[in-house]
C-alpha cells in the first residue's frame, strides 16, 4: 500500500527544536513500552489483545497498543470523569473483558482471543449496540463500556504513539517550536510533504 507521506517519520524530529526535553521524555518511554502485560492476567490480555485487533487492525504491529493500555490500566490513570453507570477505569475494564469472554463462550464455546475474526467483530458490534448483557456485566451497559472505555482507551492509545503519526503525516506535540505556516494547503518545512494526488489508493489508504 503507498504511503501517504513517503519517507516521513516523525522521530527524525527528536534532536531538533521542534520537541523539547519534556516532550522526548514521553515518547521514549512511549516507544520502550514492551508488549506485554504488566497489570492484566494471562486472561484478560489475551482478550484485550484480540478486542484491539479488532478496532485498530494492523497489517504490521507497529503500536502495542494493548499494553499501551495495560499500563494506563497499571497507573489507574484515569480521565478524571465517568459516567455514574461506569465503575471506575480498573474495575470497568476487568469486568468488561470478563464479560466478553464469557459472551464468547456462551456463542461459540471457546475463549473470545480463539473466535475467528468474523466472529469477534459481530461479538463486537453486538457491544456496541448494546446487546450484550448478562450477570458478568453487573448492570454496566455493554455499549457504554465500549464507548467510554473500548473505542475511547484503545483509539487513544493508537494515535498517542509515533508510529500512527507518520501515518498521518503529524508532527507530534508543537512546543517549543510550533507552527507558522497556518493558512490552508500551506505547510512548514518541518512538517510531512503529502503524496501527490492520486498516488494514494484511497480505497486501501
Amino acid at each position: 500500500m503507498p504511503e501517504r507521506y513517503p519517507g516521513y517519520d516523525v522521530m527524525s524530529k527528536r534532536d531538533t527544536p521542534s520537541w523539547n526535553d519534556a516532550t522526548r521524555r514521553v515518547i521514549d518511554a512511549r516507544l520502550a513500552i514492551v508488549d506485554a502485560p504488566t497489570f492484566l492476567n494471562e486472561q484478560e490480555w489475551l482478550t484485550l489483545r484480540a478486542i484491539c485487533d479488532g478496532i485498530v487492525p494492523q497489517r504490521e504491529a507497529k503500536v502495542p497498543i494493548a499494553a499501551m493500555v495495560d499500563r494506563k490500566l497499571e497507573e489507574d490513570y484515569r480521565d478524571g470523569y465517568r459516567d455514574a453507570r461506569l465503575p471506575p477505569l480498573r474495575e470497568a475494564w476487568r469486568r468488561g473483558l470478563a464479560a466478553v469472554d464469557a459472551a464468547a463462550r456462551a456463542r461459540q464455546g471457546v475463549a473470545f482471543h480463539q473466535l475467528t475474526a468474523s466472529a469477534r467483530d459481530a461479538l463486537l458490534k453486538d457491544m456496541q449496540e448494546g446487546k450484550l448483557d448478562g450477570a458478568e456485566w453487573d448492570g454496566m451497559p455493554s455499549a457504554l463500556f465500549f464507548r467510554e472505555r473500548v473505542a475511547h482507551d484503545i483509539l487513544a492509545a493508537y494515535y498517542a504513539h509515533p508510529a500512527a503519526w507518520n501515518e498521518m503525516g503529524f508532527g507530534g506535540p508543537a512546543a517549543p517550536r510550533g507552527y507558522v505556516r497556518m493558512y490552508f494547503n500551506r505547510r512548514d518545512p518541518w512538517e510531512a510533504a503529502e503524496a501527490p494526488a492520486g498516488s494514494v489508493d484511497e480505497t486501501t489508504a
